[in-house]
């Protein structure tokens, strides 16, 4: 580390191999001026980059070649999902200087790798955005990068200075890792900006920070500390670390103990995992709760258990799954006042400085709201901040909406919501149409739920 991607849908994703590079051409059949001022776009501070011309910035254009990871992305989105298409571009990859070599991508083993997308058809904005969990940057190409290119905007995703399961080895002090996330987040868009000005000859008229899971607490770090980089944001289910809690160590040693037999329903009730959740724990206590509850475990406290997960969360799948059998009676409140300042260093306030939308489903089952998004909230409007913010809770929503393919009469995608909540942004912060009210927004009885959310409708009253 010189200043992760989410925990993984599927065991594959974890051990995914690296994308060759191959030597960058013009796109078959996209007109000369398609390459426009790509030779003078240049990243301020990057060690090392490479642009491409392309007839196709999409993922579906994308999908097999280097530009893009397809297997990183595996489980945040729903089959049937209609993404856009078609979008020309220019396609900056690279990376900071860093130390550290998580990111095995290109093969080039170095981390602070980004990726920023330049469409030919500009709008005069730029999104940023961070990897979910412990992914790297081509996590949320589907999810995000496909919808605001073919809106218009410039496109910038970094793998936050490290990823993988062994995201926690990086730095010399607990809390490192993940403080460097904020740092990486904040290089790329200072960065981003001034390319975006040298492709299209001005900055960016607006800026919006946006993301899942650890992505939607990279936006709401950065709409607390840098609000001057940014007009707005909108969190997906952020993830919250506050110093006396709740956070993720707060939560999770329930969930492990739920794993390893030692704690009954009404425990995990009682940490804050939603009545009618159950039908996705089995799920959860396979591929979520063990892994995330110990590495980031270790990553704040390493000296609770030094063998568990030790230099390393594992080799194979099935050990970098697999929990700490310590971890099941892991004690956050127990522990000394070091790890508390660890988790201080990155933890948030409340005190957002720019409008911000936060979406959360009811039936998360990694993040539960009524011990994160419902905390934050909380938390923005006692820092006196509550006219910035709207919260919704989407009905029948989880942490990845790759689950609603095993459940479509149970669940929905939250990606339709989310898109609507950065529609709602860009009016509030572009024409000053405030969105609605915060509310649960009700799970349709019909309709395409893979493919449309309005926020504007609340959950209907029960009769009775």
């Amino acid at each position: 580390m010189r200043l992760s991607r989410g925990v993984p849908f599927v065991a594959a994703t974890l051990l995914a191999g690296a994308l060759s590079w191959p030597t960058p051409v013009a796109a078959k059949g996209v007109v000369e001026h398609h390459c426009t001022r790509q030779e003078r776009v240049r990243v301020p501070g990057a060690a090392f980059q490479q642009s491409a011309c392309l007839a196709d910035l999409t993922t579906a254009g994308l999908a097999g070649t280097p530009y893009t990871d397809v297997a990183d992305q595996a489980g945040l989105t729903a089959r049937g999902t209609r993404t856009p298409t078609g979008v020309p571009g220019i396609q900056i990859d690279g990376y900071f200087p860093d130390s550290s070599r998580f990111n095995a991508t290109h093969g080039w083993r170095h981390d602070a790798q980004f990726v920023i997308r330049l469409p030919d058809r500009w709008n005069g904005g730029l999104v940023v955005t961070g990897a979910p969990g412990t992914r790297r940057q081509y996590a949320t190409d589907t999810a995000i990068s496909d919808e605001v290119l073919a809106l218009g905007y410039a496109y910038a995703a970094t793998d936050k200075g490290n990823s993988g399961a062994d995201f926690y080895r990086d730095g010399k002090r607990p809390g490192d890792a993940v403080a460097e996330w904020n740092a990486r987040t904040t290089e790329l868009t200072r960065a981003a900006r001034k390319a975006v000005a040298q492709r299209y000859g001005h900055a960016p008229r607006r800026t919006y920070m946006t993301g899942i899971s650890n992505g939607g607490y990279l936006t709401r770090w950065q709409l607390e500390n840098h609000p001057d980089l940014y007009d707005g944001g909108v969190d997906w289910e952020g993830a919250l670390w506050t110093p006396d809690g709740p956070n993720l160590l707060t939560s999770l040693p329930t969930a492990v103990a739920h794993v390893l037999g030692s704690a009954r329903d009404e425990d995990l009730y009682a940490a804050g995992f939603a009545r009618g959740s159950e039908f996705l724990w089995p799920y959860h206590e396979q591929a979520y709760w063990g892994v995330t509850q110990k590495i980031y475990r270790a990553e704040f406290d390493p000296a609770y258990d030094p063998d568990c997960p030790g230099p390393s969360a594992g080799s194979t799948p099935e050990r970098i799954l697999a929990p700490c059998v310590s971890d099941a009676a892991y004690d956050y409140a127990s522990r000394p006042a070091s790890v508390r300042r660890a988790v201080a260093r990155v933890a948030l306030t409340g005190h957002i400085g720019r409008p911000l939308i936060t979406l959360h489903g009811d039936l998360d089952a990694l993040l539960p709201k009524a011990v994160d998004s419902d905390v934050y909230a909380r938390m923005v409007d006692a820092s006196g901040r509550g006219p910035l913010h709207r919260y919704f809770t989407i009905a029948g929503g989880t942490h990845v909406d790759g689950l609603y393919d095993t459940y479509p009469d149970r669940l929905r995608p939250i990606l339709p919501c989310y898109r609507s909540a950065f529609d709602a942004l860009v009016s509030w912060v572009e024409r000053g149409t405030r969105p609605p009210a915060d509310r649960t927004v009700g799970r349709p009885a019909n309709g395409d739920v893979l493919n449309s959310c309005a926020l504007s409708t609340p959950v209907a009253p029960t009769a009775g």
